[in-house]
């Protein structure tokens, strides 16, 4: 009786692991800086991705991005006005904004990338990580990041990378080129220090991968929250308040 009962445990422990999703849960904390005469206290924030089969999440307080492969779209969600918009994949930012922004922002916030391997290990956490020098570019406001990597995770890196594309190009505006070279950086990103330069302001934030396991997510992970609003294009306001 006791042999059957151990049996069926196990049964039901890796049925609920079968149904689990990855759960990665971050830290980002942000010096105090000031611009245009404006001071921004320092700022410390808690950032969560799901990541299933066919669906991945990135949820902070600002902003989520939701990848939906059954579905074929992107939802960018903004939680200061409670509004989202949705486009099709592979995503391009063209979609979600007006022609004459999607115009300006080719032209004039056009980032640049630049991934250098620095031949560096590091532990961080229980992840074994390599590091890498990354560099980016966009009018003129240098951006340099320090970047430690791991593949040293518990889910298949590769199937991550294909969904993780669309949202690289949504939170940062890349195009395919610029995607290209970001994935150099060979595995999950655990932890960054990143110190830019934007309109004479020096900004210095670090962000750290302080759980990886797996969990059964909430309906609620993967969906546009009740209540918000769908708007056809993101506005100028929108892009400043992300």
């Amino acid at each position: 009786m006791k042999k059957l009962c151990v049996f069926f445990s196990l049964v039901l422990m890796l049925a609920a692991f079968a149904g689990a999703d990855v759960y990665i849960k971050s830290k980002t904390h942000t010096d105090a800086f000031a611009v245009m005469g404006q001071n921004q206290p320092a700022k410390d924030e808690t950032s969560e991705t799901w990541f299933g089969d066919d669906k991945f999440a990135m949820i902070s307080a600002s902003t989520s991005i939701i990848v939906d492969l059954k579905k074929n779209v992107l939802y960018m969600i903004l939680h200061s006005n409670k509004t989202y918009v949705e486009s099709p994949l592979p995503f391009e930012f063209a979609n979600i904004v007006d022609p004459q922004m999607a115009q300006m922002m080719s032209q004039m916030m056009k980032m640049t990338v630049t991934v250098t391997p620095n031949g560096q290990t590091k532990t961080i956490g229980q992840w074994n990580c390599s590091g890498y020098d990354v560099a980016m570019n966009m009018m003129m406001m240098p951006m340099k990041m320090s970047v430690w990597a791991s593949t040293d995770v518990p889910f298949d890196i590769d199937k991550f990378m294909k969904l993780y594309t669309n949202v690289i190009k949504a939170s940062l505006r890349l195009d395919d080129a610029a995607v290209q070279e970001m994935l150099k950086v060979k595995g999950y990103w655990i932890a960054t220090e990143m110190n830019a330069e934007i309109m004479g302001a020096k900004m210095h934030t670090t962000t750290e991968v302080i759980e990886i396991s797996k969990k059964s997510p909430d309906a609620s992970a993967y969906s546009v929250p009740a209540g918000y609003t769908k708007k056809d294009k993101l506005s100028m306001q929108d892009m400043q308040n992300r």
